[in-house]
């Protein structure tokens, strides 16, 4: 077996989310195909994305790919097949089980961000589904809120792939280009997301604001039709 993925491990800090990952760094190529995959695939199908967001995994899995342990294509194309058939599972989940799931205790403490979330659905459609590809949290659950939420699947699945087209090969591909310096770059895609996600919420407030102020001009406007 070649040595460079032990060399990769031994230059990661040991952070909570690497600790957990350097396992995966000295296993063969397809275990890592497997695994990857199965977190990209669960992260919004099953809600995992709450403990270990699927972000960490498909990097990893590019660094792997930069070390020659898998192939970067097809790192790729598990990547993207797994996010867009685990939004898949999670948007029936959310048509079916949604408001069962919503009620689940550890959902609770999050129930202002869900709601805001709906909110931010229900103003923008598919758009909110490709937008929320790049943060964790919207990751975890946007899915199953547009399942919820009775968004036509066809409407759903376009902006799907696009997100994980996009969101699979470009994390990847970020993976494969830091290589070795993969915790710098993990902590940068945290914070990627952290401003996404502010992204996401100053946009929803300028929404509600300008439909606020809309709908108050629209009130306040006379009625001139004539007498009848």
């Amino acid at each position: 077996m070649s040595m460079a993925p032990i060399i990769v491990a031994a230059t990661l800090t040991a952070t909570p989310g690497t600790t957990l990952l350097h396992h995966l760094l000295v296993l063969p190529a397809p275990a890592v195909y497997a695994i990857v995959g199965a977190l990209a695939f669960a992260e919004a199908a099953l809600f995992v994305g709450f403990v270990l967001p699927g972000e960490t995994a498909v990097v990893l899995g590019g660094v792997l790919a930069s070390q020659h342990v898998v192939n970067l294509g097809g790192m790729v194309a598990v990547v993207i097949a797994a996010a867009i058939l685990g939004d898949s599972v999670g948007y029936e989940v959310g048509r079916h089980f949604g408001e069962r799931i919503l009620a689940l205790p550890f959902l609770r403490h999050r129930r202002p961000a869900i709601d805001r979330a709906r909110a931010y659905l229900r103003t923008r459609g598919g758009r909110a589904v490709f937008v929320g590809r790049f943060t964790a949290f919207l990751r975890a659950v946007m899915p199953g809120l547009a399942g919820l939420s009775q968004l036509p699947y066809r409407r759903f699945l376009v902006f799907n792939a696009a997100g994980g087209i996009v969101w699979g090969t470009g994390f990847t591909l970020l993976g494969y280009v830091a290589g070795a310096s993969y915790a710098r770059v993990e902590k940068a895609a945290g914070w990627a997301s952290t401003g996404l996600l502010a992204v996401f919420a100053s946009g929803l407030l300028a929404v509600h604001l300008y439909r606020r102020r809309h709908n108050g001009v629209t009130d306040d406007q006379p009625d001139v039709s004539p007498p009848g």
